[in-house]
């Protein structure tokens, strides 16, 4: 059996939590809208931490290169990568960026002047044979230093210039 008291206690606490509700409730749209902390930050009075600290700008990796391989291609970078002790993308970018490339492609102009100069140099040659057998007119100091330019030229067409 209840009281009229404890009647009257029930309906006031029953008032006071319905309003309670609704000014959480309240706070709650206020703090989506506004963009308040939550609300145990708020009551605990201290600030909540999130994540991982961020990096330097400059050392942080954000931009992605798209590399596309097969089955057995991803399988020889993850052989190769453990072991090194490294993850295939760890592997890769190190290999990118620090191993030699290999030559790049002569180009087809420079092939035609090499295979000009290879035809000039066997006539230099047949020349030169000539006149160590004393049938020529020309020096061989001088056909010499012709052969050598040749030589000279056809490494620099192929990018082997020393």
């Amino acid at each position: 059996m209840f009281s009229l008291r404890s009647n009257v206690l029930l309906c006031e606490a029953s008032r006071h939590h319905r309003s309670e509700r609704d000014r959480l409730q309240r706070l709650k749209s206020y703090r989506k809208c506004s963009g308040l902390r939550p609300m145990n930050s708020l009551l605990q009075g201290r600030r909540r931490k999130g994540g991982r600290p961020k990096g330097d700008p400059s050392v942080v990796r954000r931009i992605t290169i798209g590399v596309r391989v097969n089955a057995a291609e991803l399988e020889i970078l993850r052989i190769k990568a453990s072991h090194m002790g490294m993850s295939p993308a760890q592997w890769m970018r190190t290999a990118a960026l620090r191993r030699q490339l290999p030559p790049p492609p002569v180009p087809e102009a420079n092939r035609a002047a090499y295979a000009e100069l290879t035809r000039l140099a066997v006539n230099l040659n047949q020349i030169a044979r000539a006149a160590n057998e004393g049938h020529a007119v020309v020096s061989s100091h001088i056909l010499l230093g012709v052969r050598q330019e040749i030589i000279r030229l056809q490494r620099a067409l192929l990018g082997e210039e020393r």
